[in-house]
């Protein structure tokens, strides 16, 4: 319940911080911050857009330099854009395929963002802790990017 909780609080932060507001990068921006700096044990939190129907291009973010170009399909972000669904690894280096942007990664969760019912972008957050995200996770971290989907 704890975990619920925040992630409403953080919700009602999120949209506090965009609504009103279309402009998508800036969006991004404060979203990845108010991630970066709310969530424990996060070493990564940002967006990947789509730059065509085979790739994603970096975005907005928070943490270390990343990857600035990935195939759909590849990575754990690329698996969430090809498989249309959220992404919950307990160990990037069990997945098939991870890229290793930043070594210091150990779980990631990867959530598509739609717009007019395509994947748009997908939000990235890395953790250095191996099964770091769950289902609370998940269903929280969904709600604000729904949040965010309704400013595009």
């Amino acid at each position: 319940m704890q975990k619920q909780k925040f992630y409403d609080l953080l919700n009602q932060q999120a949209q506090g911080l965009i609504s009103g507001e279309n402009n998508f990068i800036a969006n991004m921006a404060n979203l990845s911050a108010l991630l970066f700096t709310n969530m424990e044990d996060i070493n990564w939190a940002g967006f990947y857009l789509m730059d065509s129907d085979e790739e994603l291009v970096l975005g907005p973010f928070q943490g270390n330099p990343a990857c600035i170009r990935i195939p759909v399909g590849k990575g754990v972000c690329g698996t969430a854009v090809s498989e249309l669904k959220t992404q919950l690894v307990e160990d990037v280096h069990a997945f098939e395929g991870h890229i290793a942007c930043d070594a210091a990664s150990n779980s990631e969760i990867v959530i598509p963002v739609y717009k007019h019912g395509k994947i748009f972008a997908v939000l990235d957050i890395d953790s250095p802790s191996l099964a770091r995200f769950d289902e609370q996770d998940k269903l929280g971290l969904e709600a604000i990017v729904k949040s965010f989907e309704e400013t595009l």
